[in-house]
């Protein structure tokens, strides 16, 4: 079983104001380990990243003047996540994202057209009602290192998210699915 977990980086918090991904990172699992096979990429969003958003992430519009566009990397992003299921954490915020973006690049479909898509913040506060379920507050729960992270970075993200996915999975993936 081939997954994949994934998070982005943006311009500002809402994809229907505009807002633009500027950083991908997704990090493959294959019958429940991580490999070493990942998929990176900065992106010039064509429009200025929010103080506020770049507080967060630390990417500033300098860093992504000569990035690529998505639309220069669809392809290679299909290529990779192609028939896994993507495990994101608050997943309706990436997906908004990363359909925005197929739009905007005139690519008639969406992410799910190409893989299945499972939120893991719902299975989080299946397990811990009532708690915090931040990827932080998961990361804290289960001991995850995260002393390398100074700000919020998508690679960095979905490797986190990859070590917690696998602690709150272990044995009990059936109750998942």
């Amino acid at each position: 079983m081939r997954q994949i977990t994934l998070d982005t980086e943006t311009t500002g918090i809402h994809a229907a104001s505009g807002h633009r991904i500027i950083e991908l990172g997704a990090i493959e699992i294959v019958n429940g380990s991580m490999t070493d096979n990942s998929y990176h990429v900065y992106l010039n969003p064509k429009r200025n990243i929010e103080p506020a958003a770049a507080e967060i992430h630390g990417i500033t519009d300098e860093f992504v003047a000569d990035k690529p566009e998505f639309s220069e990397i669809i392809q290679e992003f299909i290529d990779f996540i192609q028939g896994a299921e993507l495990l994101i954490h608050n997943a309706p915020f990436d997906v908004s994202f990363i359909n925005q973006e197929f739009s905007l690049a005139g690519f008639n479909k969406t992410i799910e057209d190409f893989c299945k898509i499972t939120d893991t913040l719902p299975m989080a506060r299946k397990l811990y009602p009532g708690q915090r379920n931040s990827l932080d507050a998961l990361c804290s729960r289960y001991s995850v290192d995260k002393s390398n992270r100074k700000f919020h970075g998508a690679l960095i993200d979905a490797e986190l998210l990859g070590r917690v996915y696998l602690q709150m999975t272990a044995g009990q993936c059936a109750a998942f699915n």
